[in-house]
């Protein structure tokens, strides 16, 4: 029996993150975890690309430009979507999760999903560092386990 498992090693991975402006005062929070936790795996920070999309929305778009350049062994995506008084908020939440997940899905690229979608703006601020840990940093840790996987069951 053959058993694949990734772990953490970021040593001379190329590592691309899309990050959503609109709450930035989350988004911002999620994008310094993810990038702690990158460079404390071995990442260098020079291999890490960063490109800011004005909303959730936008996430997917630019996550599959990037992974088509072939640039990158891994993609993070960052958001805060947080609910509002109209259905807006589950729209966006459905297209965007749909949307990152297809990227993942044509591309073989290890793409992870850390764009949150919260009830309340504590919700938010919590999971991006204050109570709940920082799901940026959580999801920088699941893209090195991912590509190591990737990179193991293709061998």
């Amino acid at each position: 029996m053959t058993t694949f498992s990734g772990d953490y090693q970021g040593n001379g991975l190329k590592i691309g993150i899309v990050v959503a402006r609109f709450n930035n005062f989350v988004t911002e929070r999620l994008l310094a975890g993810a990038q702690d936790s990158l460079v404390r795996h071995g990442v260098t920070a020079t291999d890490i690309d960063v490109a800011w999309v004005p909303g959730a929305f936008e996430v997917p778009l630019v996550a599959q430009q990037l992974a088509t350049t072939q640039k990158y062994d891994g993609l993070i995506t960052l958001g805060a979507v947080i609910r509002g008084e109209t259905s807006h908020y589950d729209y966006v939440c459905n297209e965007v999760s749909k949307g990152v997940a297809q990227v993942g899905l044509q591309t073989g690229l290890p793409t992870m999903f850390g764009v949150l979608t919260t009830d309340t703006v504590e919700q938010a601020v919590n999971r991006a560092g204050v109570k709940g840990g920082n799901k940026g940093a959580d999801c920088a840790l699941s893209v090195l386990e991912m590509i190591n996987l990737k990179r193991q069951v293709l061998n």
